[in-house]
């Protein structure tokens, strides 16, 4: 056990790992969502892609545990449920393609995702129908896809969410929910499909405990009346990720 520890203490990248988790617990406990935006760009400079997935699920498990009652109450669980529905039937295909992709195609994977989202967020283009069941569910079948495949299950959620018209805390609500769920998903298909590399697991779940009190600090930062204040930082966030997930930083 104690040469495990030890072995989990060597990771390279460590440090950067640490303090992406940090960062990473603070804006989910305060916007719900955009910690893996944070995590993956900096685990896939320092992880092979299996091992930046297995520490970047590992990691978030915990953290946004104190905040989910909140979420179950303001959220919106059956939409949810619908997300999660798409999501099951798509992440073991992204998984499949995550376990034989190559390193800095898994690089650019990462980086081009977010780089889309935040091109369609700034552009200012906003859905102005109904949330459809149809729409949810083929919306969590984009996620869980990406999810399995370049760790970032977030942005096709995020995308139909924050160009709806529905209030910031549902929202927020509904990203805790949706990320956390899926997290779970994929931990299950990881185990099935004997994906998991163990140490980096132990340490994605030692990296837990600061993202949990991260999480737990960025909630009180929370205020659902700062709606502007919200998606300034939501897309802040969004850039800050696209630029340091490019592979030229590597």
């Amino acid at each position: 056990m104690l040469e495990a520890l030890a072995g989990v203490f060597q990771t390279e990248g460590l440090l950067w790992l640490l303090t992406g988790v940090v960062a990473a617990g603070l804006v989910r406990g305060f916007a719900g969502f955009g910690s893996g935006m944070i995590i993956m760009p900096v685990a896939s400079a320092v992880l092979s892609p299996v091992a930046a997935v297995t520490f970047m699920m590992m990691a978030e498990l915990l953290g946004p545990l104190p905040n989910l009652p909140a979420a179950w109450r303001d959220g919106a669980p059956r939409d949810v449920a619908r997300l999660m529905f798409g999501a099951i039937l798509t992440v073991p295909l992204g998984i499949l393609c995550l376990s034989i992709i190559d390193a800095n195609v898994f690089s650019w994977a990462v980086s081009v995702s977010v780089f889309i989202l935040l091109a369609l967020l700034i552009s200012g283009w906003r859905y102005k129908g109904d949330l459809t069941a149809k729409m949810t569910i083929l919306t969590g079948g984009l996620g869980g896809f990406m999810g399995g495949f370049a760790g970032v299950p977030g942005p096709p959620v995020i995308m139909l969410y924050m160009s709806s018209r529905l209030p910031i805390a549902v929202i927020r609500a509904n990203f805790l929910l949706y990320l956390l769920a899926i997290d779970a998903v994929m931990i299950a298909v990881f185990f099935a499909l004997d994906l998991f590399i163990w140490k980096i697991a132990l340490l994605g779940l030692m990296a837990g405990i600061p993202n949990v009190i991260a999480n737990m600090i960025g909630a009180l930062l929370f205020n659902p009346d700062a709606e502007r204040i919200f998606r300034m930082i939501a897309y802040l966030v969004i850039a800050a990720s696209a630029i340091l997930g490019l592979p030229i930083w590597n």
